[in-house]
């Protein structure tokens, strides 16, 4: 077997090496050297005292208070909701399926920015942005969203895209039945998630009829009436009563 060419800047002991698994003369003095006992960290008694296994040990009372709820409630009497039979009404913050809201003459609140796809950890929106005209005119804005689409499979319903919202388009409802035997119906279009008319409202396209300016809008204002997202979306009644989640933005 012949021996392996040499390296002309590799010294001859490393080269002599199969592996070539030695340091390299140049690299040979670049590590510092630590030499001498390891530097003395000053510890406080106080703060042996507070550690974790110089505790004081459990006592009786501590177990007591600890487990004194699951004994209470082990002699409760136990009540199962006799679901679907009996529908209790959900927690009003309860984050339940979606609606895309409109303006009071209208038009669409979103504007298609797609934060609230970027927001989704689950990737569960899609959305596609169109561009409004003088001819068509879908939102205030200048885009609004073309396609919207929830892939009910993926939600997890946390609220991040509600958070995200920048014109409180997209809101939550107390509406919780979404199982279905098709995989396919639970993608929701935004023919679905879209509000319906409520009186004074026209359907878009149509230019603006609260005002040229956009501020007229975005602009907090008191509203009559149950909020748009107490209508009934998609052809079955809304259990409970929804309320817009993130009114802090307003």
């Amino acid at each position: 077997m012949a021996d392996a060419p040499q390296n002309p800047d590799q010294p001859a002991h490393d080269a002599a090496l199969p592996t070539g698994a030695a340091v390299p003369a140049q690299w040979e003095n670049s590590v510092p050297v630590v030499s001498g006992p390891p530097p003395q960290v000053d510890v406080s008694q106080r703060r042996l005292e507070e550690d974790d296994f110089n505790a004081p040990a459990p006592t009786l009372a501590g177990f007591a208070s600890g487990f004194g709820m699951t004994f209470s409630t082990m002699f409760k009497k136990v009540y199962t909701q006799q679901y679907p039979f009996e529908i209790f009404p959900t927690a009003p913050r309860y984050h339940g399926r979606h609606v895309l809201n409109r303006h009071p003459d209208g038009l669409e609140k979103c504007v298609g920015c797609e934060l609230c796809a970027w927001a989704c950890p689950a990737d569960a929106i899609y959305v596609e942005g169109g561009d409004n005209t003088e001819t068509e005119r879908f939102s205030p804005g200048e885009r609004y969203g073309k396609v919207y689409q929830i892939n009910y499979l993926r939600c997890i319903f946390c609220g991040l895209c509600i958070e995200a919202c920048p014109t409180r388009s997209l809101t939550m409802s107390n509406e919780f039945e979404l199982a279905l035997d098709n995989r396919q119906d639970l993608i929701y279009t935004k023919e679905q998630l879209m509000a319906p008319l409520l009186p004074g409202m026209e359907a878009p396209p149509h230019p603006m009829r609260l005002g040229d300016d956009e501020k007229a809008y975005y602009t907090p204002r008191e509203t009559k009436g149950a909020p748009q997202s107490d209508a009934n979306v998609a052809g079955k009644p809304i259990t409970g009563r929804a309320i817009e989640v993130g009114g802090h933005h307003a």
